[in-house]
């Protein structure tokens, strides 16, 4: 199977995925085998929200239709033009998934295949309806790739490389299991946004939904502010306004609820609107419900910081502050050529050939 062929298959995935969306869910006409699988990829949306209760069918769409807008011929063709594929030397590279959002290793998956090798997938039990269906979709359009696609509960064997995601502690484990292997191994990161105080009320809209979208869970989801000194946090609160109906989930709830009993109990000094606290800590894994701050002085020392913990962040939001900085509302809209923790898994992948 050439590149080309690859492409064509995943453009088609699009295509399919593009039916998916927050407006609704609507079959199109011309759709390749969707008399074969829309119905059910519509059964696998509802027993991954029965399966997971952070897996609201609001945020499986976004994610669908996110992934329908990139697998477009000219985005993978501007992804993909600098490298160079040899299919020569198939391998097999092994992916350890998180579940903390939806299809959140799909972009590896993409990446294993992409670069020719064949992939061995263990999911989080917590994400494990919707991949192993649009993989039957792609095998089904383009037959090369059945033999190419595994995926497993069990231990993992047969492998020549690993991409593994997990917290610390896993990565730990993970590091010692896999030390005779290739492998990228991902660490707990969080996302952050620097605010200065003249951001635009659109701004700060845009910047709830980097905080919200997914409950926070994301690595990419915003969880820690830097406010210069004196900042005034009216604004933002204004801001945060239009996610208030979350406050009805239950889960979320549940969690907003614990932790200010915990920061109340505690006397922590928090700000709060009745769906998400604000407390001023150093620390950049803040609690469901919650977004932590911390002041700044200078920019210049603003940035000397952030540079320190570069291994701790996965995304900078701001406007004007830094050269690699993503744009308010932008953190869970990646393009197929933002790496997690800028690691090109492509390059990776090609390397073990």
């Amino acid at each position: 199977m050439d590149l080309q062929q690859r492409i064509n298959a995943f453009v088609k995935l699009g295509d399919f995925l593009s039916q998916f969306t927050n407006e609704g869910i609507q079959k199109k006409d011309n759709i390749p085998n969707n008399e074969l699988f829309f119905d059910g990829f519509i059964h696998q949306i509802k027993l991954a929200q029965e399966h997971n209760g952070w897996f609201t069918k609001e945020n499986m769409l976004f994610s669908l239709y996110g992934w329908s807008n990139q697998l477009t011929e000219s985005n993978i063709n501007k992804w993909l033009g600098k490298y160079q594929f040899n299919t020569e030397s198939l391998k097999t590279i092994a992916i350890i998934m998180a579940g903390n959002i939806p299809l959140v290793g799909f972009h590896d998956f993409l990446s294993v295949l992409f670069s020719g090798q064949n992939v061995l997938v263990k999911q989080s039990s917590n994400d494990k309806h919707l991949l192993p269906f649009l993989a039957k979709y792609l095998e089904y359009i383009e037959p090369d790739f059945k033999g190419r696609i595994t995926f497993t509960e069990g231990k993992l064997e047969d492998f020549d490389a690993v991409i593994a995601t997990g917290s610390d502690n896993t990565a730990r484990y993970f590091e010692y299991y896999f030390k005779d292997k290739p492998s990228i191994i991902r660490k707990n990161r969080n996302s952050v946004a620097v605010l200065t105080g003249n951001e635009t009320e659109d701004e700060l809209k845009a910047l709830s939904e980097d905080i919200f979208r997914y409950y926070g869970l994301g690595c990419r989801n915003v969880s820690k502010l830097f406010v210069p000194e004196n900042y005034d946090f009216q604004s933002f609160f204004k801001g945060m306004y239009a996610w208030n109906p979350i406050i009805h989930q239950n889960k979320y709830a549940n969690n907003y609820d614990y932790n200010k009993a915990v920061y109340l109990m505690s006397e922590f000094d928090i700000l709060e609107n009745g769906f998400l606290m604000i407390k001023e800590d150093d620390s950049y894994s803040s609690p469901i419900a919650t977004v932590f701050y911390e002041y700044y002085a200078s920019e210049a020392h603003l940035k000397e910081m952030l540079q320190e913990k570069k291994e701790q962040i996965q995304c900078v939001v701001s406007n004007g502050i830094l050269d690699n900085e993503i744009k308010f509302g932008q953190t869970q809209l990646p393009n197929l050529w933002d790496y997690a923790d800028n690691v090109d898994t492509i390059t990776f992948s090609l390397k073990i050939c």
